[in-house]
């Protein structure tokens, strides 16, 4: 043994007996086995390509309430720091905006379109994170209607949020209102979490072990998207028109990214604490439990079909781990074959 693989194996059997170490070191490694990063890629493109169908919506509409009307509004004020509407919003506005009937029906049919590519993206995220097997996910109109029951909360609690963020960043009342303005917040996104996670976590999984990552997730996006409205407000306003652009653009797609991140963290949260899925293992021979089950969950999880069974064993200890037969159990326990 080199003295490289002495030092991980000392650290290694340093986490696994720290509680602490080794459950964080679980949702990491849980992320990694579920190819979290491509599935945060995949969430931060479908809402990228829904993001400005979103704005054209949003340019439409405001168009027709007319700059008067919303200039001196929370959303006016707020829309006036992004380098493209701050420009058309206002008295001094030079191309102020104007609403036009085809613009929104081709935006909100097109919106229409990335939305439910989220809405879809997000119930393949969340059913590999909690190995859902393929033969027991859900068809093509019970996941459409999933999507839409997933749209119309997101809709909702984030343009809730999103205003008490922009009246907690750009409110003059005192550093204490603000404060409160930020913890009412925080609470609607842990609300927002915890709605999301039971719309699309299996409904085997008791309600009580959404509740962790519910938490987690909330106060991450809290944090997030008052650090985002801040930047926005006090940095993008004073760049070049060109560089402003830029910025807005490549600021979008990596606020995404992260919120996507948050994300799947928050879920794998739950998954780990439900299933007890650490300590893990940083090298292997040899395998933990925890590690036995991740990839003995990873293995049935692409069961397609009734007729096909999967079993797992393990030539360590010449063993096979014992079948369930239900993603998600009550119990916490994670998805399994299903024996004919």
């Amino acid at each position: 043994m080199n003295p490289v693989e002495r030092g991980v194996r000392q650290l290694d059997r340093f986490q696994q007996r720290s509680r602490n170490l080794g459950f964080i070191f679980g949702v990491v490694k849980k992320f990694g086995d579920d190819r979290g990063s491509s599935l945060a890629a995949l969430l931060a493109y479908y809402g990228f390509m829904s993001l400005f169908p979103l704005l054209l919506v949003l340019t439409t509409i405001l168009g027709f309430i007319g700059n008067a009307t919303i200039k001196n509004s929370i959303i006016g004020e707020t829309l006036k720091q992004f380098p493209v509407y701050g420009e058309q919003i206002g008295t001094n506005a030079t191309h102020p905006l104007t609403g036009n009937l085809a613009g929104l029906i081709f935006g909100l049919l097109v919106l229409l379109y990335g939305s439910m590519g989220v809405t879809q993206a997000s119930q393949h995220a969340m059913a590999q994170i909690w190995n859902v097997p393929g033969v027991v996910r859900p068809g093509y109109f019970p996941r459409m209607a999933r999507g839409l029951l997933l749209f119309v909360t997101l809709g909702l609690a984030m343009g809730i949020t999103a205003g008490v963020s922009g009246v907690a960043t750009i409110s003059g009342r005192g550093f204490w209102f603000r404060v409160l303005l930020l913890l009412v917040e925080g609470g609607l996104n842990i609300a927002l979490y915890f709605a999301m996670f039971r719309v699309l976590t299996p409904t085997e999984v008791a309600t009580r072990h959404l509740a962790p990552g519910s938490i987690l997730g909330g106060i991450g996006y809290s944090v997030l998207l008052t650090a985002g409205t801040t930047l926005v407000q006090h940095n993008l306003r004073h760049a070049q028109a060109l560089y402003g652009h830029y910025a807005f653009v490549l600021g979008i797609i990596s606020w995404l990214y992260l919120v996507a991140l948050i994300s799947l963290y928050a879920a794998e949260t739950n998954v780990v604490l439900s299933r007890r899925l650490w300590p893990r293992s940083i090298v292997q021979p040899p395998l933990t439990k925890a590690d036995e089950r991740v990839l003995g969950d990873i293995a049935r999880q692409e069961v397609r079909r009734v007729e096909q069974q999967v079993r797992v064993g393990w030539r360590s200890s010449g063993r096979k781990e014992p079948e369930r037969t239900r993603p998600g159990r009550r119990d916490g326990s994670g998805p399994s074959a299903v024996d004919p």
